[in-house]
């Protein structure tokens, strides 16, 4: 779920808050047409932010939340990337360029299960055990 703070799709930059929920998946992704950074600012809860290389490894985890010593991270533009909740809330602080474009925000990686996918779930614990 979220709340926007720009008024609309083409506004820029885009400024919303995101809630996340322990076991919410959103998959893999990058921001390449255009290449587009991202900058998340835990407000409340944990959450994981995870960089990956070309071929799925994990290159990057980063913790965050106001507890962990890093409150935020601002990822670069075209990074293949996902968010997840380590704590059963989260709720972060996200800014991206605009405008959206549905059709061209997001390419999903080719390596990692899609949303609604039967081994989402499993890939997602995978990629946050001991964190």
């Amino acid at each position: 779920m979220n709340h926007n703070f720009h008024t609309g799709p083409t506004d820029n930059p885009h400024r919303f808050l995101n809630v996340f929920l322990r076991g919410s998946y959103a998959a893999p992704h990058r921001h390449t047409t255009p290449p587009k950074a991202e900058s998340f600012l835990v407000l409340e809860g944990r959450m994981a932010a995870l960089l990956f290389d070309d071929e799925g490894n994990v290159s990057a985890r980063h913790v965050l939340g106001p507890r962990e010593g890093a409150w935020g991270v601002d990822l670069g533009p075209g990074a293949w990337h996902t968010v997840a909740a380590l704590s059963e809330v989260a709720v972060c602080y996200e800014v991206k360029p605009g405008p959206w474009d549905p059709a061209a925000d997001k390419e999903f990686a080719p390596w990692a299960p899609r949303e609604g996918d039967a081994k989402a779930a499993a890939y997602l614990d995978r990629l946050i055990e001991g964190l």
